[in-house]
């Protein structure tokens, strides 16, 4: 896409549906009040939905300008704590039954939403968690989670620490409170509604799960009163003016909402979302700065010469190794030009190097050219047995290798040429 289209594209947030099932057939859907607040300051939601095999098709939404993640089942618990948390079968059986909406595991949901939480992490693009997506976040980074607070945290505490971090009978109007960190996002958001010396707010809960280990790299801005942390972020990456902005949030601040009305518990309620935005519109500024790269410098007629010369040599090597074809008349001397270019970059691969002596002793020797291709046929046919009797996640992370691979192969031969084209 050219650099003029970038910019005449909206902001992009992209929100990962959450699955369900509707008239006996799965249904993807995203809560409405996440997609409201997006559009209202000012950028558009994507929405992923949850299909198999979609993770590795997440290029295809590119460009990414932020990632919002926010409910869904449990985390597969593999991903973050190999030794469990020593439940019995019995117990984890007795879990199940007491959260059943939310113990179902759904393991592409899960690889999705990493992926794209590691994308994040690795590019600066502004990340959002809320609840579930909070936890992802974590994860991402290398923290833990409680598989189930009521039984590995609030059995461990005195009773008037305890909290109830879910409520299926009251469910939209339960509250808890918790207890904002100073001179954090938070903290400033809910200035105003809190209490002298106090730092508390109340906040809704949905979650049977939460943070354990929070990961090294982030901030806690509160804590309930049994100690779970209620939201976090990294400091280093908290500038939604520069577009910096990886947060998580237990709560929900886009459902906490007076009864019967629209009006939020708190003024600082969507703020979260008001910043995010902003930070998104910010990176998709600095996005398009970054990719308008300056024209490359007119080459004098000498070195467009020997470009030229070498290009044809080895677009003659490739059609020839393609199709099988012997060599036309007076082709044997840009051949050459090709193998003396090769041998004088003796940091390319010696199989590249011999690729191209070899394709011009076509000549002198057919035959050999249609056994070199009968080996490939051979090679061709072994690989794909073995691959037929591979997984679909297995083949999944073969071809990402090969296609990170040939990206970088890419970019390195690029740089080759161009340093020769240079001197």
């Amino acid at each position: 896409m050219a650099d003029s289209d970038l910019s005449i594209i909206l902001p992009r947030v992209l929100i990962v549906s959450r699955r369900t099932v509707r008239k006996n057939k799965f249904v993807d859907f995203v809560g409405e009040y996440h997609l409201d607040l997006i559009v209202s300051y000012g950028a558009v939601p994507v929405i992923v939905p949850r299909v198999s095999g979609l993770h590795m098709l997440l290029e295809s939404f590119e460009p990414i300008h932020g990632v919002l993640l926010c409910e869904g089942e449990d985390i597969d618990p593999s991903h973050y704590d190999a030794e469990l948390s020593g439940f019995s079968p019995e117990e984890l059986e007795e879990i199940k039954k007491a959260h059943a909406s939310d113990t179902a595991i759904d393991r592409e949901k899960d690889t999705i939403e990493l992926r794209l939480a590691k994308l994040c992490l690795e590019r600066n693009i502004p990340y959002l968690g809320i609840c579930r997506g909070s936890q992802v976040l974590n994860v991402a980074c290398g923290g833990t989670l409680y598989q189930d607070i009521g039984r590995e945290l609030s059995l461990k505490i005195f009773k008037d620490q305890r909290v109830e971090h879910i409520n299926y009978e009251n469910y939209d109007k339960h509250r808890h409170v918790i207890k904002v960190e100073e001179n954090t996002p938070l903290h400033r958001w809910f200035k105003d509604s809190l209490e002298e010396n106090k730092m508390e707010i109340m906040v809704n809960s949905y979650h049977h799960q939460g943070v354990k280990k929070l990961a090294p790299r982030f901030v806690p801005m509160a804590f309930a009163p049994d100690g779970l942390v209620e939201g976090f972020y990294d400091p280093d990456t908290y500038n939604p003016d520069e577009g910096k902005f990886i947060m998580g949030l237990q709560f929900h601040p886009e459902r906490m909402r007076c009864q019967d009305t629209d009006d939020f518990d708190y003024p600082g309620c969507p703020t979260a979302y008001k910043e995010f935005v902003k930070a998104v519109i910010a990176y998709k500024k600095r996005l398009i700065c970054s990719s308008s790269v300056p024209k490359a410098p007119k080459l004098n007629q000498e070195l467009e010469t020997k470009r030229r010369i070498i290009v044809r040599s080895f677009s003659i090597a490739r059609n020839m190794y393609s199709s099988g074809c012997g060599m036309i008349s007076g082709q044997e001397s840009d051949l050459e030009v090709g193998a003396e270019f090769l041998q004088a970059n003796t940091a390319l691969s010696l199989q590249q190097v011999n690729r191209l002596k070899q394709m011009g002793a076509t000549v002198r020797n057919g035959g050999g050219y249609r056994g070199r291709m009968m080996m490939n046929e051979e090679r061709e046919r072994i690989g794909r047995a073995i691959m037929g009797k591979m997984s679909v996640g297995q083949l999944s992370d073969l071809m990402s290798f090969y296609l990170v691979m040939g990206k970088i192969c890419s970019e390195a031969l690029e740089r080759k040429v161009n340093d020769v084209e240079n001197k």
